[in-house]
C-alpha cells in the first residue's frame, strides 16, 4: 500500500509532500533551532561516499503475529555509510511496534536502503526500501503514545500520514536530531538511540534544509538485533 508519511505538524498549513521526503517543509515551526550548515562540499567527514541505494519494488508482507519475550531488552543495531548507531526499543510504550521492527530487521527489509528525508535540526527519517518516501511492508501497527509524549533528541518514532490515527506505524522511522522537535504525541515511540548518538548527529547535518533531501547519499547497511 503506498502512502505518504507525514512526520511532522501535518494538521498545520503546509503540505504533506513534505512530509514524505519530496521536498515540503512540514514541522520546521515546531523546531526550536534548525541548523543550516550541511558538511563543506567535497568534505565527507566520517561518511563513507557511496552511490545511492537501488531502490527495491513496493511489498506487501504479513504482519509479524508474535510479541517479543517480556523481560528481554531487544536493540537495533544500524550500520550505516557513517558510522553505527543503536537503538533500544520500548516494549513498554510501543510493543507492536518494536516487534514488528525486530522481524523486519531479522528479514533484511532495512539492509541497503538510505535515509530519503533529512532536515538539519529536527530528524532524519529512513525505513523505506523504495526510497520514495511514500511506502512501507504493505501492514500497519498501531501503539498510541501517551498524552504526554515528547519527541526529544535521540528518540526513534514511526512517521504516518495525517488521516491516520495517532500511534499508526508502517516501516519509516525517524530519528529527532534536534533538543525537542516539539510534535503531538501521534507518532508511536519506538524507543531511543541509546549508542552513537553522535553518527545520528552527522548524518543530520547532510540534509538540505530548503528541500529536506540528503544532500549525499546515506546507506543503511543492515540492521542487527540483539537482545539480552
Amino acid at each position: 500500500m503506498s502512502r505518504r508519511p507525514a512526520l511532522a505538524l501535518c494538521l498545520l498549513a503546509l503540505a504533506l509532500a513534505g512530509c514524505g521526503g519530496n521536498g515540503g517543509g512540514e514541522g520546521k515551526e515546531a523546531t526550536a533551532t534548525t541548523e543550516t550548515a550541511a558538511e563543506p562540499a567535497g568534505s565527507i567527514g566520517s561518511c563513507e561516499q557511496v552511490d545511492p541505494p537501488d531502490p527495491r519494488s513496493e511489498e506487501s508482507r504479513p504482519a509479524p503475529d508474535e510479541g517479543l519475550e517480556a523481560g528481554k531488552t531487544y536493540e537495533l543495531v544500524f550500520r550505516t555509510s557513517c558510522g553505527e548507531f543503536t537503538v533500544t526499543l520500548d516494549l513498554e510504550l510501543a510493543p507492536k511496534t518494536a516487534a514488528s521492527l525486530v522481524a523486519l530487521a531479522e528479514d533484511d527489509y532495512f539492509d541497503g536502503t538510505g535515509f530519503h528525508r533529512i532536515v538539519p535540526g529536527f530528524v532524519i527519517q529512513g525505513g523505506d526500501p523504495t526510497g520514495t518516501g511514500t511506502s512501507g511492508p504493505g501492514y500497519q501497527t498501531t501503539d498510541v503514545p501517551p498524552s504526554n509524549a515528547r519527541y526529544t533528541k535521540g528518540v526513534v518514532a514511526m512517521a504516518k500520514t495525517a488521516a491516520e490515527p495517532p500511534g499508526t506505524a508502517g516501516s519509516q522511522f525517524f530519528v529527532v536530531t534536534g533538543g525537542d522537535a516539539g510534535l503531538p504525541p501521534e507518532y508511536a515511540i519506538a524507543g531511543r538511540v541509546t549508542d552513537g548518538l553522535e553518527v545520528v548527529e552527522r548524518i543530520g547535518k547532510l540534509g538540505d534544509p530548503a528541500t529536506e533531501q540528503p544532500t549525499r547519499p546515506v546507506v543503511i547497511e543492515d540492521v542487527a538485533v540483539e537482545t539480552s
